[in-house]
């Protein structure tokens, strides 16, 4: 039972979330009245603190950035359903994780609140919903996650070498040479075959 739940659980998740972020998309390319909602009670409170345009059409988070982010965050989890792609469910995961978690803190922060189009709150549910489901990935590959964590911490962080000493380096003990003996040994022995005593007549 519990090898079946951690087997099907992380698609039950990506599932959903794919779903959502599709359905999504058609509003915010589109340009649709609820977008226009959402998107404009943001920039008018985004205009309280001289950041006016933010979040227009043409602002740093616009409706076209954020549906491009859940457009990417839809074709990882969609091309993770291939065993060979199951890593990219990560990189969809925490996609996903980003983008809910700013809309859920903006319905939660923000003058924009948990009802701004009149639906009684089906938005806010829905981000919330997706916002655990991605959350629950994450958990489910968290092996994969530290291992992408670790790769990132080496690019950014890459070892030190210790300075070079002065003076020439010693080879390491197994790859030093033997010292040549061949001259040594090859050196002819002195001629003791004379012995007799000098005549000195």
């Amino acid at each position: 039972m519990n090898r079946h739940l951690r087997t099907y659980a992380p698609i039950a998740y990506l599932l959903i979330a794919s779903a959502v972020f599709l359905g999504s998309l058609r509003f915010k390319f589109t340009n649709a009245p609820e977008t226009q909602t959402i998107f404009g009670k943001l920039d008018a409170w985004a205009s309280g603190f001289g950041a006016e345009g933010l979040f227009a059409q043409t602002g740093l988070f616009s409706q076209y950035v954020i549906g491009s982010a859940e457009l990417v965050a839809f074709s990882l989890l969609i091309a993770s359903l291939v065993p060979a792609l199951q890593r990219l469910r990560v990189l969809g995961a925490l996609i996903a994780v980003a983008v809910m978690s700013g809309a859920v803190s903006f319905h939660l922060f923000t003058p924009l609140g948990i009802d701004p189009n009149n639906d009684g709150g089906g938005l806010f549910a829905v981000a919330v919903v997706v916002w655990l489901a991605s959350i629950a990935m994450l958990a489910a590959g968290r092996g994969v996650l530290i291992e992408l964590a670790g790769a990132v911490v080496r690019v950014l962080l890459p070892p030190r070498t210790l300075p070079a000493a002065d003076g020439p380096a010693l080879a390491p003990a197994r790859s030093r040479p033997w010292p040549d003996l061949g001259p040594t040994l090859a050196r002819p022995w002195p001629d003791f075959g004379n012995t007799s005593e000098p005549d000195f007549d």
